[in-house]
């Protein structure tokens, strides 16, 4: 790999950054992981599986994740609505990712380590 001078870079300019950009925030990750994990989701199961989010945050979140074109939200028009969120193909194109970050964390949790 060639060696490149930081003073003639912008963070912001790399894949890197644009990849930050699309997950980084509280609850994306656990969201897409939730997704990856189960396939299609209801907006009440996400919640109860994150637990510590709230709805109104929950209910952002998605947004966001859907304009950028990493979820898919199917609304079922009957009563009480019923509401489905599934990966994309964009999303998908995520789960190699989240699979190395899980199998980093079940090779390098350490002993008695559990949740952060």
């Amino acid at each position: 790999m060639e060696r490149r001078c930081i003073a003639e870079c912008r963070l912001e300019d790399t894949g890197f950054n644009y990849t930050m950009s699309l997950i980084q925030g509280k609850y994306r990750m656990y969201i897409l992981y939730a997704l990856m994990e189960f396939g299609v989701v209801r907006f009440n199961e996400l919640k109860k599986y994150i637990g510590t989010i709230t709805f109104k945050t929950l209910s952002a979140t998605l947004k966001v994740l859907e304009a950028d074109g990493l979820i898919h939200r199917e609304e079922y028009p009957q009563v009480p609505p019923k509401v489905e969120y599934s990966l994309t193909e964009r999303g998908r194109s995520l789960i190699p990712i989240l699979d190395e970050m899980c199998e980093w964390g079940d090779q390098n949790r350490l002993p008695g380590e559990g949740r952060a």
